[in-house]
């Protein structure tokens, strides 16, 4: 969540990966039992692996005192993927700033095997894309559970400072490097896929999904064709001048093979500063899926995410809202290690909502958007086209009586939600919008 709140992880707190043998229903990415249909896991064993990218020669807004300093940049990446076979699980160990800026350490247990054989086959890429402040084992309920369903999963850790500097300078650093960030890593992901290499080999480079949480979201926003505004070149030390609606190299933030877009709670400004110059998302033609809470005071609703639902007119768009809910719906729940202090349980936990329901809910509606405009599963669009809006006006009058874990078939036999089991579909509402 960005406290100015988008979560993400520490410069320096590299997260670690160690073989372990967790409780399976531990992993944030198994869901429970009153999850949604598509939560479930997929056929696959996961594997996951770690990699650094370096890019050289950039420019960075955190360092320098006339101008940004030129380094290399180094983007530690976790890669969960489809295994050939099961193992033993994983422990990964993170860090997220506490209230007095330092690393505040936890660990979350894994069904993922380090190292694993990859699985045969061809399969979509994903790049996904934390928040400010946070890491990528913050969203391993995400990764693994899509790369149990055949997909490789490439999480960054883009090192972001303390979200408890809250000056421009250090913002400047997560709003100039995000977009680059992501489209480097995708346009390296996808060479090292075309040429076998490593984790990579098994991944599709044609297909490719961007997902990104609150600042991931602008991001990933950004990186589908979204045109920055020219007052994001002041905001980050000009960083991002050549980049910007107009400028030089304008054309080179886009990801090629861009199949589908995940943007979850991404914000519109930051500080102030606009993200994207007119014509904004409209410029954006992948179809998208928006999620968000109803209550989110970081980025905002109404206005905030639903005003880009409303306004990526030429892309079939999705918008799934949790009504009362804020800003931590990307992020697991709060570890063990993080539940003592208000400011560690605030990261993760929401006010309203249960963070497996969150969890479970979002992973169904992304495996199923996913499913329909990346692999071409036609039969996935009745799990999002068609639906009631209001989650609490479905019906299935057919439904056995009692405490019936079935899921509802959708439509023509009930308006309930398509894979949601009787009383567990409310408080929520889903809305589609086709390209003009």
């Amino acid at each position: 969540m960005f406290r100015f709140a988008l979560p993400l992880a520490m410069v320096g707190a590299a997260a670690m990966l160690s073989a372990a043998s967790p409780p399976a229903q531990d992993a944030p990415a198994k869901p429970g039992v009153d999850a949604p249909e598509l939560a479930a896991l997929g056929s696959y064993p996961v594997g996951v692996a770690r990699v650094e990218f370096v890019q050289p020669g950039q420019l960075d807004p955190l360092q320098g005192a006339d101008r940004p300093a030129t380094v290399d940049r180094h983007l530690p990446l976790s890669i969960w993927y489809p295994a050939a076979a099961a193992g033993g699980g994983t422990l990964y160990r993170s860090a997220l700033p506490g209230k007095n800026g330092s690393d505040i350490a936890f660990t979350v247990p894994g069904i993922a095997s380090p190292d694993a054989r990859a699985a045969a086959g061809r399969f979509p890429l994903v790049i996904l894309a934390h928040g400010y402040s946070n890491t990528p084992e913050v969203l391993s309920w995400l990764g693994e559970n899509l790369a149990s369903k055949g997909y490789v999963v490439v999480a960054p850790a883009f090192r972001d400072p303390p979200i408890t500097v809250r000056t421009a300078a250090a913002a400047a650093g997560p709003i100039a490097r995000r977009p680059l960030d992501i489209v480097f890593v995708a346009a390296e992901a996808q060479r090292r896929a075309r040429a076998g290499q490593g984790p990579f080999a098994t991944a599709d480079a044609d297909r490719t999904a961007l997902i990104g949480y609150s600042m991931g979201g602008y991001g990933v926003l950004t990186a589908a064709g979204a045109p920055l505004d020219p007052g994001l070149a002041a905001a980050t030390r000009d960083v991002l001048a050549p980049y910007i609606a107009g400028g030089p190299r304008a054309g080179e933030l886009k990801v090629a093979g861009l199949k589908a877009v995940v943007a979850i709670a991404p914000p519109r400004a930051v500080r102030g500063a606009d993200m994207w110059a007119p014509p904004g998302v409209e410029a954006i033609r992948a179809p998208t899926l928006f999620i968000v809470g109803s209550q989110d005071h970081t980025v905002g609703y109404d206005p905030g995410v639903r005003t880009l639902f409303d306004d990526e007119v030429h892309a079939a768009r999705y918008l799934l809202t949790f009504r009362e809910a804020g800003h931590s719906i990307g992020l697991i729940g709060a570890p063990p290690e993080m539940r003592a202090d208000y400011w560690d349980k605030d990261w993760f936990e929401d006010s309203v909502w249960r963070k497996d329901r969150l969890m479970a809910i979002e992973t169904h509606f992304i495996t199923a958007f996913l499913e329909r405009y990346v692999k071409g599963d036609i039969s996935r669009a009745a799990y999002i086209d068609g639906l009631v809006p209001n989650s609490n006006d479905g019906i299935w009058a057919g439904a056995p009586p009692g405490r019936y874990a079935g899921y509802s078939p959708g439509p023509p036999a009930a308006t309930l939600w398509k894979g949601f089991q009787p009383n567990k579909a409310s408080g929520m509402s889903f809305e589609f919008k086709p390209a003009s």
